[in-house]
C-alpha cells in the first residue's frame, strides 16, 4: 500500500474509534466489528463490518455514524459499507483496550 492510501487508511481507523455502539462502552474499532478497510488506487473506500447482534437495535446509527464520518475525509471519494454476519461476532474479536475498559481483563 504506498503511503497517500495507508494515510488514508489511518485516519479512516481514527475515525471509526469515534463510533459507538450506544449500548455498549467501547468503540466499534476495538469492539472487532470492523472486519476490512479497503481503500482503492481512486480513493474509494470499502468497509466490510458487522453488528454484536444481527438484530442491533441501533444499526442504522451506526452505519449512517460510519457513512458520514468516512465520507468527511476529503481525499475519499466514495464510501461502500458492506454488513455481513460471516463470521458471527463474539467476545474473542475485541482487542485487549476493549477488554480492559469492559472490565474482563
Amino acid at each position: 500500500m504506498n503511503e497517500e492510501l495507508q494515510k488514508i487508511q489511518d485516519q479512516i481507523v481514527t475515525l471509526l474509534r469515534t463510533v459507538y455502539d450506544p449500548e455498549i462502552p467501547v468503540n466499534i474499532y476495538d469492539l472487532g466489528m470492523i472486519y476490512d478497510i479497503d481503500v482503492d488506487e481512486n480513493n474509494n473506500v470499502t468497509i466490510e463490518m458487522t453488528f454484536t447482534s444481527p438484530a442491533c437495535p441501533a444499526s442504522d446509527f451506526i452505519l449512517s455514524d460510519v457513512q458520514m464520518k468516512i465520507e468527511s475525509i476529503p481525499e475519499v471519494n466514495h464510501v461502500d459499507i458492506n454488513l455481513t454476519f460471516d463470521p458471527p461476532w463474539d467476545q474473542s474479536m475485541m482487542n485487549d483496550e476493549a477488554r480492559l475498559e469492559l472490565g474482563m481483563m
